[in-house]
Parts: C-alpha cells; structure tokens; sequence
C-alpha cells in the first residue's frame, strides 16, 4: 500500500483472511461471545453494587475486574466486528491506532495487577481468616484499586512512546483486526531490537511480578487447606479461591503466549489467536468462571432480579 515513505497517517487493518462467508460466520460468534461479555460483567457489577451481602473485598475486586474486562475488551472489539462487515481493508488513523494500544495496554496492566491483588486477598481469607477484615478494610481496597489503575495507566506511556516514535516505511497495512504493537514493529525501517529487548523486559516485569505474589498466595492456601482436618472444611475453604485460580490460570496464559517472547514481531497467525484469546474468550469466560459456583452471588441475584420484577409490576 505505501513503501518509500517515513511519515504514515493512517494504517488499514487486513482482519481475518477468508471469503465473505466466514467473515460473517465469525461476525456472528464474536459478536455473540462480545455481547455475553457485556450482559455478564453488567449484571456482575449491578449485583455487587446493590445487593448489601456483596460488600466485602472479593466482591469488591471482582467488580472492578468486570469494569476492566468490559473496557478491554470494547477497545479492539468494535473495530474488529465492523471490519469483518466491510470489504477490504479497514482504515484507522495513526492517532486512533495509537489511543487504541495505549488503552489496550493499560488496561491489561491494571488488570493484572488487581488479580495479583485479589490472589493476596484470598491468601487472607483462607490462612489469617481473623485478622481478614483488619487487614482488607475498605480503605485498603480502595486504595489498591487506585494504584492498580493509575500505575497501568502510567507504565504503559513510554512503551506506546516508544514504538510509535519508530519510523514507518516499509507499509501502512497491518496484517491484524486491531494496532498490534508486534506488527506495528514489523513496519519500522529502524532498527528496533534493543526496543524490542526493552519492551520484553517491561512485559516480564508486569506479568510475572503480579504473578509472584499470586503464586506465593495460592502455595500458603494449598498448604493452609490440605492441613484442615475435615474434608467439608477443605471444600469450603477451597470453593472460596476456585472461580479466582481458574481465572489466573487462564489469564496470565494468554498474556505468558502474547506478550512475554523476546521478539515482537512474532507471525501474525499467533498473534491473532493469543489477542482472540485475551481480547474476546477471557472476558466471555469471566461472568461464568465467577459466578457459576458461588451460590451467594447466584442467590444475590435472584434477589436483585425479584426487585426489578416487582418494580415493573408497580
């Protein structure tokens, strides 16, 4: 599309290859998982917000978790689901494709940060269950949830500097549905390997620093639970970190596969499928993963709906 230029305005996306047909067969399925998303972390967060025996730190957490997982995943979502509407290549601006990362990224950074939060959270629960509410207060929760979105916010402003800072000469079309950094390195003239080696270090230092405290966390809670004598204690206390260990499972192997490799510009295939994996199946999953087996949450909402039945019928 453009070669022999260093100054881009605007990149073209090339989506998903294939015929119109799977366009709108995938048009159809992610616009569906990206709906549930939306419905499911709605009704997580109104449940959290008006039901009083929610008001504790776990439920607290995982409402701002909901919050994060909605705005993640409307960042790329839209724009990948109108762009498997249109033919061709779909155009975004440099500017928008630059909002677009730095969102993206900020958001992730966040994220893991508050699951890593809530890992320490649940550590408290299980192993120091009576100094829980001393120690996770409401201004404590408060403030970890501060510093979790301010500190992603921050971090990422250099790496989003950094590579758009670089010279775009080779091409203006990125083979992906949204502004992949990976790719965006893929169509720098300059010599981008040491930026690469930086922006790998920053990824190792988000991903497996909010993993340490969660893998630190869960350890003490194995330990805790396998030495409670009755097996109906075991299963109490471990029902309480399941939804959250299945989502850190889950979570920090799709960022482990798309963010921490030494080399950026991986093949786009890859890519694709891990950012599918973050963008659009971890936030599909959540609602389930979180409230599927907590029977407080279901009977909460029960409750919620009763309210707004008898609402409307008033």
């Amino acid at each position: 599309m453009l070669k022999n230029y260093s100054s881009i305005t605007e990149f073209y996306l090339l989506g998903f290859p294939g015929s119109k047909e799977l366009h709108n067969i995938l048009f159809a399925t992610f616009f569906f998982f990206y709906s549930v998303t939306l419905i499911g972390n709605m009704v997580i967060i109104l449940t959290v917000c008006v039901d009083k025996r929610l008001q504790s730190p776990m439920y607290f957490f995982l409402a701002h978790l909901s919050v994060l997982e909605i705005l993640i995943t409307s960042v790329a979502v839209p724009v990948m689901l109108w762009g498997l509407l249109l033919p061709g290549m779909q155009a975004v601006s440099l500017s928008a494709c630059c909002v677009q990362l730095y969102l993206y990224l900020s958001l992730g950074t966040s994220e893991l940060l508050l699951i890593g939060a809530m890992a320490v959270d649940r550590y408290v629960a299980v192993c120091n269950p009576l100094r829980y509410t001393i120690i996770m207060n409401s201004r404590t929760c408060l403030w970890v949830v501060i510093v979790s979105w301010v500190f992603g916010f921050l971090f990422q402003i250099w790496p989003v500097y950094a590579t758009f800072h670089l010279t775009f000469c080779k091409s203006n079309v990125l083979d992906h549905f949204y502004c992949d950094r990976g790719q965006l390195l893929k169509l720098s003239c300059d010599n981008s390997l040491f930026t690469e080696f930086i922006l790998f270090l920053m990824a190792v230092f988000i991903i497996v620093g909010s993993m340490i405290p969660t893998v630190v966390s869960y350890t003490c809670i194995i330990s805790t639970i396998l030495r409670i004598p009755s097996g109906s204690g075991r299963r109490k206390a471990f029902s309480t970190c399941a939804s959250h260990f299945t989502f850190v499972v889950i979570g920090y192997g799709s960022c482990l596969f798309l963010f921490v490799k030494p080399k950026q510009t991986q093949a786009a295939e890859y890519n694709r499928v891990a950012s599918l994996m973050v963008l659009v199946v971890n936030p599909f999953l959540n609602p389930f993963i979180f409230t599927l087996r907590n029977d407080k949450f279901i009977e909460a909402f029960r409750n919620v709906m009763k309210r707004c039945y008898q609402l409307l019928r008033d």
